[in-house]
């Protein structure tokens, strides 16, 4: 029996098919997960799934519903978790579950949910408050309340560590009713084969629908086989790393932190933090969400200022001569930055200027930054109307516009295609070899295999430092997600 049945869908938003004539089954009483890169069709599907958006043809039903014409019948049976989902930030965990449990009509019975979450220590706490995993919970347990029939879930995982990825998984499976049907939908693919059917979705159209372990038997190996499916990769030479030039003579120990510490009141965010990443190397900064990695990204850039120890760029002081260390930096921020009304040329000249490349060269060397980035044929549009792919290029061109020997990415590849985090991991790798350190955070644990060395951290602390083998040999494991899980719960003690 299908708990949703469609034929020929086609959605279309001005001159962007966001689905292209899909049809697709979904499974009662499983979970099926819906995968694929931000701008696949994921959102739109499930939005037209539960009638909050009106398909342009095709045919579909939802629990025997039309979502179009019975929605009001449709939509209590129903829970949705948006990408964003409604939290109230000023208001505690407790009202936030009761808030919702009103909306829905549901009683107050909060107890075994707010202990399977772990919730139940900060029931008292603002919901602004929480971490990115501990947020994504909360806003998991308002969605389930009700026991609703059809369980929609828009990429629950983004952003969030291996640890809370699975705990999400964990919960649905035991909290839910066993007739429950749960569409889960990620960019993720390591996560596919959580899911009793996995369907991949690629440009609005499925490029594959069945069991996940029938495509790979292994994440590697369902990865490999879904861009053979996506049309393959063939990795080229990197224009990027062949056109750049090391400006300045480096040191060795090209960024060096000494006991960084970052308090907030008697809470330590970052503690007795020491690393020296070496010129050419890729060094990994993992760990859970509020490890404190962002914080010491801030305080390496200069954004944030340490309450003791020392950051130095290049061997300069980023607290003492902060302009200057910063001129050896090239950042991208983990969300896009740059000036989305700008169009691509306009955000590179302004980053140009910025960065004190000088007028008379800024032309030329902007016009050589959009042929080496191959952003030629978008140079005149607003940077807002890329795509992913293309803003993630184009927040990595204005990063590297002024060739710094030092390059800080906070998760680059975050919600891009397979294919485009590969290209991007090639471009890393070839600079790397050209002499640019990078340091980089990411949650993809098959991204920690490209570092030199991964510094693993957790409550402010680094617990772990060694290349991705000695980390793995040190946990026992054979791959980094189970590194990772392994050494966090060995450091609680668990």
């Amino acid at each position: 029996m299908n708990t949703v049945k469609i034929k020929n869908l086609t959605k279309t938003f001005v001159k962007i098919t966001a689905l292209d004539n899909l049809s697709l089954n979904i499974e009662k009483g499983k979970i099926t997960g819906l995968i694929g890169a931000d701008g696949a069709g994921k959102t739109t599907l499930l939005r037209t799934i539960i009638g909050l958006l009106i398909p342009d043809s095709g045919d579909i039903s939802t629990l025997g519903f039309n979502p179009v014409t019975q929605k009001n019948e449709l939509t209590p049976l129903i829970g949705y978790m948006p990408q964003k989902f409604g939290l109230y930030e000023d208001l505690t965990v407790l009202e936030n579950l009761t808030l919702y449990a009103d909306l829905k009509n549901v009683p107050h019975n909060f107890e075994k949910m707010l202990e399977f979450t772990k919730l139940a220590p900060f029931q008292d706490r603002l919901a602004g408050a929480l971490s990115g995993g501990m947020k994504q919970k909360l806003g998991l347990a308002c969605t389930l309340l009700g026991n609703p029939e059809f369980l929609l879930l828009d990429e629950p995982s983004v952003g969030v560590d291996p640890i809370s990825r699975r705990d999400l998984m964990q919960m649905v499976r035991e909290m839910i009713n066993p007739n429950t049907t749960v569409l889960w939908s990620t960019a993720y693919l390591d996560e596919a084969h959580s899911f009793d059917t996995a369907v991949v979705i690629d440009k609005g159209k499925v490029i594959y629908d069945g069991r996940p372990h029938d495509l790979g038997a292994t994440a590697q190996e369902f990865e490999n086989k879904v861009i053979d499916l996506m049309g393959g990769y063939k990795q080229e030479p990197s224009k990027i790393a062949e056109n750049y030039t090391l400006l300045k003579e480096i040191k060795e120990c090209t960024v060096e932190a000494d006991n960084l510490e970052k308090k907030y009141g008697n809470f330590y965010a970052v503690k007795n933090n020491s690393f020296c990443i070496n010129k050419g190397e890729i060094f990994g900064l993992l760990g859970p969400n509020g490890a404190g990695k962002s914080t010491s990204f801030k305080m390496m850039c200069g954004l944030a200022k340490p309450t003791n120890g020392t950051a130095k760029i290049m061997g300069i002081d980023i607290t003492k001569d902060p302009e200057k260390a910063r001129s050896n930096l090239g950042y991208m921020a983990q969300k896009f930055s740059l000036y989305g009304s700008l169009t691509v040329r306009e955000n590179l000249e302004f980053f140009a200027s910025a960065y004190g490349i000088k007028f008379k060269n800024r032309t030329a060397k902007v016009q050589e930054i959009i042929e080496v980035f191959g952003l030629k044929d978008f140079a005149d549009q607003k940077s807002e109307e890329l795509p992913l792919g293309l803003k993630q290029r184009l927040s990595m061109a204005c990063a590297l516009i002024h060739n710094p020997p030092v390059l800080f990415l906070d998760e680059p590849t975050s919600g891009v295609d397979v294919i485009t985090r590969r290209d991007f991991w090639n471009h890393i790798t070839s600079l790397a070899k050209k002499g640019v350190t990078i340091l980089v955070t990411t949650h993809f644990m098959d991204e920690a295999e490209y570092c030199d060395r991964i510094s693993l951290f957790y409550h402010g602390e680094t617990i772990a430092l060694g290349t991705p083998q000695e980390l793995k040999d040190k946990a026992g494991a054979k791959t980094m997600e189970e590194t990772f899980i392994t050494l966090i719960k060995e450091s609680e003690g668990e």
